[in-house]
This record gives structure tokens, C-alpha cells and sequence, in this order.
């Protein structure tokens, strides 16, 4: 392998990019590709930043040069990479999945990288992906988290049931019918919220990874409110506490009846649990930029509300403000719903006050049914 290419400035202007500036430069990884000798032949913004210099500098410069990566064991990345991974006639392209190297001075990098071969095996070009740890601590930050949330929030609902139950089993004659009806009815109120927290792991894990299907069809929205606010005032919920408006002649909505059944819950049972006074849900249509029509649900409440510094996480996962308990997952996933309809959700102060969510969603028939 050539250890030298010219001068910097000769490749710059012999050297075609291999994507337009626009590709490589708006991907979130440094991106190197090498010819076929291991000369650089085009990078992005992202890898100048990484590597600390700029692109011109870099084109034509040797890879094992301009990154001097070493594996954990002070093996040089890109000498053993050629050595041990010769491949046989027929082989056009592999490489390996994410590794940790260290570059001179300690700095890790998390590399990818795809070699691409003729029919003969040899190297024609090697394409690199690389990025800091940092994405990968805050996912396994995250991880644990989420691990130390549910493990929190299964463990009171699972010492009620296993209590109770053992009760039952050990004095069951002991028990009136209603001390047994309250505490089976426990028992059930108990299991149906590990049921929920169970739903809402799923429904983050199919958000996380892109896979949240919907499926839509006409529906009532402002039906499936009433709904949810007559089941509040059942479980003894005073009439006074909800205030319902809804517009006449709204727009046909094509939702999935379920996924809004959830964000409903969610909006509605937030605000009657963390907010104070009158929650004041209306089913509203407005005009949409593109002069379409939007369907919008608005929760508000009384109480202290969300100050504006704290509004952009509020739709993130294990957001907690000032003194809300539970899992910090249902915002999440209900952004994560409506955004599978097309729609959006956001935050601000009421009139009253507290806060106020406001959801959007397209109306009329969608083109496409799944998210």
C-alpha cells in the first residue's frame, strides 16, 4: 500500500466525490471512503469533525495514517484488517459490525466498515462509519433506566397481589363476601395496571424502532371522549371536574380506534391525576397549512402546569416534572402515536394556568393506512 498520494491540494482538485455534498454531509456518522489502495477518496463534515481537520487535508492521505486506530489488545486496526481478511474469489463485499478502537492519545471511536471487491477479490473500496460512545452510553443509560422504572413500578402492584392473594388462600372463610369483593377487586385493579405498564413497554420498543403500525378507519373522536369522561365520572370522578366541548360538523377523522382510545387515556388521566381543578377537553377543527383540515383534542387543567424550560422533554421517555410519579413512558408513546397518524402534539399553558396538550390529526382519508 502507497504511503503517499500527492499533495493535499492536487487530490482535492483531481478528486469527484464520490456521493453529492449533500448526501454524505447531512448523515449524522463521520463517513470515510478509501479506494482501493487505502488513499482516502471522500469523507463528510461530520468526519472532518471527528478527526479534527479538514477534508482537503485529508483527500488522498493514507487511512492507516490519517486514522491511526489501534484495537484494545495496541494492534493497528487497518494492518490486521488486511491481513486477516482476505476473501476468496466471488466475495463483493463484507467488513464488521461496530467495533471500539482507540486513536493515539485514548479517544474512542465506534467504526463500521464495508469493503467493496471485483470479482477477484480485490479491494475496490472501503466505506467507514464513525461516532463517538457517547449514542451508545445513552442508550445503555436508558437501558438501565428503563430496567430501574419497571422493576419500581412492578414492584408495588406485585406485593399487592401476592399479599392479597395469599390472604384469601390462607383465611378464605375468615373473609365477609365484601372484604373478599374489595380485595379481589384490588387484585384486579392491580393486574391491570401491570397489564398497562406491559402495553406501554411494547408500544416504546415498536416507537424506538420505527414499527408502530396503525389502522385507520372513520371514526368518532369526540364519541370516544364522552366515553372515556362518563368511565371517569363512574369510578366517582364529580361531574364538576370535567368540562366537554365539541364542535358541530367536524371533518371525518380516520384514525385507528384503539391508538386513540390510548392517547385519550393518556391526555385525560393525566390531567385529572397531576393537574387540579376543572380538566377541560374540547374536539375542535381548524384549517391545516397545506389548506386541508385538522382535527385537534385539547386537554387543559388547573394545576401548576409545565414551565416553559421543561417543555421540550415532556414528550421524552422518563420525563417526570416537579412532583408526578409512574413511568414517565405514557407522553412518549402518545407522541409516538399520533405522530403514526400523521399528526402532532405539543404543550403550552392554558388559559387557566395549568397546561395544556394539544393534539393534531389530518382529517379525511389518509393515502396510506400504515405508519
Amino acid at each position: 500500500m502507497p504511503e503517499a498520494r500527492g499533495s493535499a491540494g492536487a487530490a482535492s482538485s483531481a478528486r469527484p466525490r464520490v456521493l453529492p455534498p449533500l448526501v454524505l454531509d447531512d448523515l449524522p456518522d463521520g463517513i470515510v471512503v478509501t479506494d482501493g489502495d487505502g488513499a482516502i477518496a471522500d469523507l463528510n463534515v461530520a468526519a472532518e469533525r471527528l478527526l479534527d481537520r479538514p477534508r482537503a487535508d485529508l483527500l488522498g492521505t493514507p487511512l492507516r495514517r490519517a486514522l491511526p486506530l489501534q484495537d484494545t489488545s495496541g494492534r493497528r486496526w487497518w494492518d490486521v484488517l488486511l491481513d486477516t481478511a482476505r476473501r476468496p474469489v466471488g466475495v463483493s463485499e463484507d467488513g464488521h459490525g461496530e467495533r471500539l478502537l482507540l486513536l493515539p492519545g485514548g479517544t474512542e471511536l465506534l467504526v463500521t466498515a464495508r469493503f467493496h471487491r471485483d470479482e477477484t477479490g480485490t479491494l475496490l473500496r472501503a466505506v467507514l462509519a464513525l461516532r463517538t460512545p457517547d449514542e451508545r452510553r445513552r442508550a445503555e443509560t436508558d437501558t438501565a433506566s428503563l430496567i430501574a422504572t419497571v422493576a419500581h413500578e412492578l414492584r408495588s402492584p406485585l406485593t399487592s397481589v401476592k399479599q392479597f392473594t395469599a390472604s384469601l388462600l390462607r383465611r378464605w372463610d375468615r373473609f365477609s363476601d365484601d372484604q373478599k369483593r374489595l380485595m379481589l377487586s384490588t387484585v384486579q385493579a392491580d393486574a391491570d395496571r401491570v397489564s398497562r405498564l406491559v402495553g406501554d413497554l411494547l408500544d416504546v420498543a415498536r416507537v424506538d424502532a420505527g414499527r408502530l403500525t396503525v389502522h385507520r378507519r372513520p371514526m368518532d373522536l369526540a364519541t370516544l371522549v364522552r366515553e372515556h369522561v362518563d368511565r371517569l365520572r363512574f369510578a366517582g370522578y364529580d361531574d364538576e371536574r370535567f368540562e366537554l366541548t365539541v364542535d358541530a360538523d367536524l371533518p371525518e377523522l380516520w384514525a385507528d380506534p384503539d391508538r386513540m382510545a390510548q392517547v385519550v387515556t393518556n391526555l385525560v388521566d393525566n390531567a385529572v391525576r397531576h393537574g387540579a381543578g376543572t380538566v377541560a377537553v374540547g374536539v375542535s377543527a381548524e384549517t391545516a397549512p397545506d389548506g386541508g383540515s385538522w382535527i385537534v383534542l385539547t386537554v387543559e387543567d388547573n394545576g401548576e402546569g409545565v414551565p416553559v424550560e421543561n417543555r421540550p422533554y415532556v414528550f421524552s421517555k422518563f420525563w417526570h416534572g416537579g412532583t408526578r410519579s409512574g413511568t414517565g413512558l405514557g407522553l412518549y408513546v402518545t407522541r409516538g402515536l399520533v405522530e403514526a397518524h400523521g399528526g402532532d402534539v405539543d404543550v403550552d399553558a392554558a388559559p387557566t394556568g395549568g397546561a395544556r396538550f394539544t393534539v393534531r390529526l389530518p382529517a379525511g382519508e389518509p393515502v396510506a393506512t400504515v405508519a
